[in-house]
């Protein structure tokens, strides 16, 4: 048994819990008693704010290597793709596999316990098949060991590259399948060791998905009860190709194939309709939202509480990682809110940090984490409450002040992974650095 004591934890009520003993066996917490005092002699002290592990529900691995690289010019969300493209063509399962476990490391650092891979960058850069269909893959799953996180492979289907059903084209043609029979042969094919990772599967987009295909992928992952995600409406191009080519919008598309569903996360949800907001909430679809990416790439902002009251569950997600932060994930929620609505005050803090974690491990099928309570799986995040951001905040407001920085510590099922600000295996600029340097050159 392991013990800890948090100078304050959120349990999930409102406000913070203050001198909390949690003890631990065989990676669950097994008792978490509030009001401890003095602290237990054998009790890590954990000073600061102990939130449960947070969850990243969407992340493109790859993309951390364009941080910073995408912003000489102006542009959209198409121009920045081409430079996206040029570096999946780069990518060796190797190269994959260092750049991976670097910036699964740096979400550790951020008090991120699991992360959901969109996992499209399946072949080599002819299209061909590696010996290991599923190579790329299993070196993803070797880096959220590497890293200490619990990994959900998102296997994305993407078999075109328009809703017309043009054909995959240059550094797409890595991408794809053929047709999703046989990306469920392949997929079904791979069974990765590990209780640190569980499958689930993707649509890329309604455009990367023909219409006829869609209730394949859904079958695949109603069939095994496995979590299923989407990019959904992220660009108004997207929407109005879609509503030009099946007279209908994408969720309308989606929903008439069967995806929608609280088993099922659709992933921005930026230009949604009336019906479209209607029909997500109504069937419990979740949404995750990725707001420094949705403003990094100029895409707009989404109805965050439209959503939520329509019944929507929101978590969160990095998507690009132009910062890896999901304090900022959370804030932004509520901030972008002001912007559109010119009015404070949408989200509370526990409905925030509620995104951020109990709500993003669901959506990756996790539903065993996400929460300091007994039974749940032990991830522990401590961020402090003395450095010039935190200094001086009601903790009950720290997810306003704190950032990925002022992270000290993380537990991931009862393990330690970060202290004292610090992966205790991996020294992550030095990776993240070799890894972009080799993708890069």
């Amino acid at each position: 048994m392991s013990r800890w004591h948090a100078e304050y934890a959120w349990l999930g009520r409102p406000g913070p819990a203050a001198d909390v003993l949690i003890e631990v066996t065989d990676g669950r917490f097994t008792a978490v008693t509030a009001g401890v005092t003095p602290a237990p002699a054998d009790a890590t002290r954990l000073a600061g704010l102990t939130l449960p592990g947070l969850a990243n529900a969407h992340s493109h691995a790859f993309h951390r290597a364009l941080r910073g690289r995408t912003h000489a010019e102006r542009g959209t969300f198409w121009t920045w793709r081409d430079r996206m493209y040029e570096v999946a063509a780069r990518l060796t399962p190797d190269r994959y596999l260092a750049l991976a476990r670097a910036t699964y490391a740096e979400m550790a650092l951020a008090g991120i316990t699991c992360v959901g891979e969109f996992h499209y960058l399946h072949h080599d850069a002819d299209g061909a098949r590696y010996a290991d269909p599923n190579a790329m893959g299993s070196a993803l799953v070797e880096a959220a060991a590497a890293a200490g996180i619990r990994l959900t492979l998102l296997d994305t289907a993407y078999l075109t590259a328009g809703v017309d059903g043009a054909p995959l084209a240059g550094p797409q043609r890595r991408f794809g399948d053929g047709d999703a029979a046989r990306w469920a042969e392949r997929v079904d094919a791979f069974a990765p060791a590990g209780a640190h990772v569980r499958r689930g599967a993707a649509i890329h987009s309604v455009r990367a998905v023909p219409a006829g295909q869609l209730p394949e992928v859904v079958g695949w992952a109603r069939r095994r009860h496995a979590p299923l995600h989407v990019h959904l409406s992220e660009q108004r191009a997207e929407n109005d190709a879609c509503v030009a080519y099946h007279g209908k919008t994408p969720t309308r598309l989606l929903a008439d194939a069967g995806a929608l569903g609280p088993a099922t996360t659709a992933v921005h949800a930026t230009h949604l309709t009336g019906d479209d907001l209607a029909a997500l909430g109504g069937s419990g679809t979740g949404v995750c939202l990725c707001p420094t990416t949705e403003r990094d790439l100029a895409d707009g902002i989404g109805p965050a509480r439209g959503l939520a009251d329509a019944g929507s569950p929101l978590s969160l997600g990095s998507d690009s990682h132009a910062v890896i932060d999901m304090f900022e994930e959370a804030r932004a929620v509520e901030l972008d809110e002001r912007l559109r609505t010119q009015q404070r005050g949408h989200f509370t803090p526990d409905e925030l940090l509620g995104a951020a974690t109990a709500a993003g491990h669901a959506a990756l099928g996790w539903a065993d984490a996400g929460r300091i309570a007994v039974g749940q799986r032990a991830d522990l995040v401590t961020v402090r409450l003395d450095t010039a951001r935190t200094a001086g905040t009601d903790p009950a407001g720290a997810v306003f002040a704190a950032t990925a920085a002022d992270v000290a510590h993380v537990v991931v099922d009862g393990r330690t992974v970060v202290a004292d600000g610090r992966h205790v295996s991996i020294d992550v600029p030095r990776a993240l650095r070799h890894a972009i340097a080799e993708v890069m050159r």
